[in-house]
């Protein structure tokens, strides 16, 4: 019996190993049909994502790599069901004498369980295509080179399409009819399709080159009936355009910046345009030729125009009077108006819809080639009501960086490149011919809407009889200019906006009881005593905006010690005060801090005995707004536990400061609940600590810097910590971390996770 029993226990689990795949067999057919059904069902969801695609891709959109990759798998995942359904069905038909017995049961077998597995695999993709949101996207913005310093290559024949401001593909297609000589009875009465596959049949055996002139909007080059041009074929695709989204939907390979032409360039085509006889008609009109050449700033367009314009001028009198009349008065000078201010208004009358144009508009209040810190721009907009329409704050900040950017994409601003990367500003800056046109629509504007404003921006001593003339002004901008002539203060009873830079009135302006936005930065000298201007600002009704910069502590605390004052103050900075060694930051609305050159200035608080703002707003968020704070050479400053208080802040910079031993001093008893109810440094992006050679950590308790992209750390010699919690998610957002090889691997690490996560991104300076 000992023997018997395993003998029978291996034969009982043979037969039911065999009656399971005979089970399996004989549910071949069955399997067979399943598949079958589930591959069609694959075939249809196939069929909806592949027309999604094609339908958004005929819109100059690329299809994701994830939908690519499906579609291919789904195409290869068809041929191998079909070649596994044949071989089932080859299966069936290999009968045992008639029987329902395959000839081969193990190939049998297999071929079920492939089916089976099979099945799944096909679930799973249809699952997968029904779940695709999103199977296309916009193009990216094309590479873009420098204008090509070799002379173009000339083509035997081409066509060249002018496409007006209105083009669309049936004008288009009927500038294509006239070339392509396309028979008029298949034209006539056609429909736009009708006119695409015309067009298509002949194209289609041609190489050509389509050139498009000045489009305006993205053309569905397919629905005219332009053949797909890719990188093998011998024809070409090529158009120009005002604006960088245009080149990126219309999916163009490569993007060809034109810029202003070289000096040299310049100068040629000017002289072109003037004559050689008017250029050599006297010494002295070639030296002043090259003053009109700079006037124009190498912009083709003006070059063109004026030199037209002063080509009958042929003595030094004549140029001196019209180089005056293009410096002061443009829209004046013959040609500009029609001729060039009127052409390049079309990119501003394109835009998008009254708001952007306004905010365009109030950027011709910045002189000449002024470089504008972008987020200081839409603070103004914010503070002149151009963004209203947005009751949050942080909404409003959005909109107006995206119409700085749809700005930039119709060429009417340009970025400025800065040498200092670790600063968090970016800069634009306008065209001086734009600059001309746009002043010169913005005072055609203030006649309809009585928008009247004055620019001082050549460090001009403003006399009394032009003041006379300002009674009516709404916004007046002084940049490198004074007051300083008036025997008593000017008045401005309709003035809503005051922008002061780099300028000194020893009698500010009095009488504005309409006054809004007051911006008084990068002074001159802001030691002094600006009292009677802050007295002034207080008795205002209408203010609304203040951003100040100033210098005695007198005029401190006559700001920090006003209701009215601060709840105006956006930006404030503090230079050489140096009789004051401790602020009590009591400014509940403030969004930019800078302090530079305090040198008796030891702690910054936000003085909670004082209850000076007003009692309804929670003292945790007295700086609340704060995303900004930049310290440079406050020798004797210890700590900056204030900005526990701050939880929006995103940009630190602390320079030159050599008492500072820790940024936050806090007991680790609070940290956890500073963290949770102050969210400490959570919204922290950029951290510079530079000359800091006493400073030993920025908190002596570990923190999270969940946003923290940038740090840059120079010369903090005993800064051998970084305030970093074991659990911080840093390298997820990191992207840079400058600082010394050597005080990199001097570091102390209470987790060697967290040095392994963050070496990637430093970078030794």
């Amino acid at each position: 019996m000992d023997f018997v029993s395993p003998v029978l226990d291996i034969a009982s689990r043979l037969w039911d190993c065999t009656a399971m795949r005979a089970v399996y067999i004989r549910e071949l057919p069955e399997n067979l049909n399943s598949l079958r059904t589930a591959m069609e069902d694959l075939k249809n969801v196939y069929e909806d994502v592949k027309e999604k695609v094609d339908r958004e891709e005929k819109l100059q959109k690329k299809r994701t790599h994830g939908v690519d990759g499906w579609i291919q798998s789904v195409e290869a995942m068809e041929k191998e069901v079909n070649d596994l359904l044949a071989k089932g069905d080859e299966e069936i038909q290999k009968e045992c004498l008639g029987t329902c017995c395959p000839k081969n049961c193990r190939a049998s077998y297999k071929i079920v369980k492939m089916v089976r597995g099979k099945m799944d695999d096909v679930a799973l993709k249809k699952t997968e295509g029904l779940n695709f949101s999103v199977v296309a996207e916009p193009l990216p913005s094309p590479p873009v080179i420098e204008r090509p310093l070799d002379k173009t290559v000339g083509l035997d024949s081409f066509d060249l399409v002018t496409a007006s401001r209105q083009a669309n593909v049936e004008k288009v297609q009927q500038v294509l009819f006239n070339k392509l000589e396309i028979p008029k009875d298949k034209w006539e009465g056609s429909s736009e399709d009708e006119r695409k596959e015309a067009i298509f049949n002949v194209l289609k055996t041609k190489k050509f080159v389509l050139l498009l002139d000045d489009i305006w909007e993205p053309l569905d080059l397919f629905a005219v009936g332009i053949p797909p041009v890719n990188d093998g074929s011998t024809s070409k695709v090529v158009f120009t355009t005002r604006f960088s989204t245009v080149c990126r939907d219309m999916g163009a390979k490569k993007g060809i910046k034109v810029k202003c032409l070289a000096w040299e360039e310049a100068f040629a085509l000017f002289q072109t345009y003037v004559g050689e006889d008017t250029i050599n008609s006297h010494p002295h009109i070639p030296k002043l030729a090259e003053i009109v050449v700079k006037e124009c700033d190498s912009l083709p367009l003006a070059l063109i125009t004026i030199g037209r314009a002063m080509a009958g001028a042929k003595t030094p009198e004549e140029w001196e009077k019209k180089i005056q009349m293009l410096k002061n008065h443009p829209a004046k000078f013959p040609g500009m108006e029609n001729h060039l201010f009127s052409c390049l208004a079309f990119s501003y009358d394109s835009l998008q819809d009254e708001a952007v144009k306004s905010c365009f508009l109030y950027c011709s209040l910045f002189p000449e080639d002024y470089e504008i810190n972008c987020n200081d721009l839409v603070q103004l907009w914010i503070g002149e009501g151009l963004l209203d329409e947005y009751g949050d704050i942080k909404e409003a900040k959005n909109r107006g960086e995206e119409i700085i950017a749809s700005l930039k994409h119709a060429c009417l601003l340009e970025s400025v490149g800065r040498e200092d990367r670790w600063s968090p500003a970016t800069y634009v800056k306008m065209h001086d011919v734009i600059r001309d046109m746009t002043l010169w629509l913005a005072r055609q504007n203030e006649s309809k809407k009585q928008n009247k404003f004055v620019v001082i921006d050549k460090g001009e001593l403003v006399k009394a009889h032009e003041v006379e003339k300002w009674k009516e002004m709404k916004r007046i901008s002084l940049f490198c200019g004074s007051f300083d002539e008036f025997m008593e203060p000017p008045s401005f009873p309709n003035l809503q906006t005051l922008l002061v830079s780099n300028a000194w009135s020893k009698s500010f302006p009095r009488g504005l009881p309409s006054l809004q936005l007051f911006s008084m930065m990068h002074f001159i000298d802001t030691r002094r005593d600006c009292r009677f201007l802050l007295e002034e600002l207080e008795g205002l009704k209408c203010i609304e905006q203040i951003s100040i910069s100033l210098g005695s502590v007198p005029s401190i605390l006559k700001l920090l010690n006003s209701h009215e004052l601060q709840r105006c103050v956006r930006h404030l900075t503090l230079q050489w005060c140096e009789d004051m060694n401790l602020l009590h930051l009591l400014l509940p609305y403030l969004e930019k801090f800078n302090a530079k050159a305090c040198s008796n200035l030891e702690d910054v608080t936000i003085n909670l005995e004082k209850e000076v703002v007003h009692s309804t707003f929670p003292r945790h968020q007295y700086l609340y707004h704060l995303s900004e704070v930049k310290i440079v050479s406050c020798k004797n400053l210890m700590k900056l536990t204030c900005l526990i208080y701050a939880p929006n802040l995103k940009f630190l910079w602390i320079d030159n400061c050599g008492s500072l031993e820790e940024v936050i001093e806090v007991d680790q008893c609070d940290v956890s609940k500073i963290e949770s109810d102050f969210g400490l440094f959570s919204r922290l992006v950029l951290l510079y600590l530079l000359g800091l050679p006493k400073l030993r950590s920025i908190c002596r308790w570990s923190l999270l810097f969940p946003s923290l992209k940038v740090m840059c750390v120079v010369q903090c010699q005993n800064l051998r910590k970084l305030s970093f919690d074991s659990n911080i998610g840093i390298s997820k957002n990191v992207e840079e971390i400058g600082g010394k090889q050597e005080w990199w691997d001097d570091l102390e690490w209470e987790d060697q996770t967290i040095k392994h996560n963050l070496t990637p991104y430093f970078k030794p300076l």
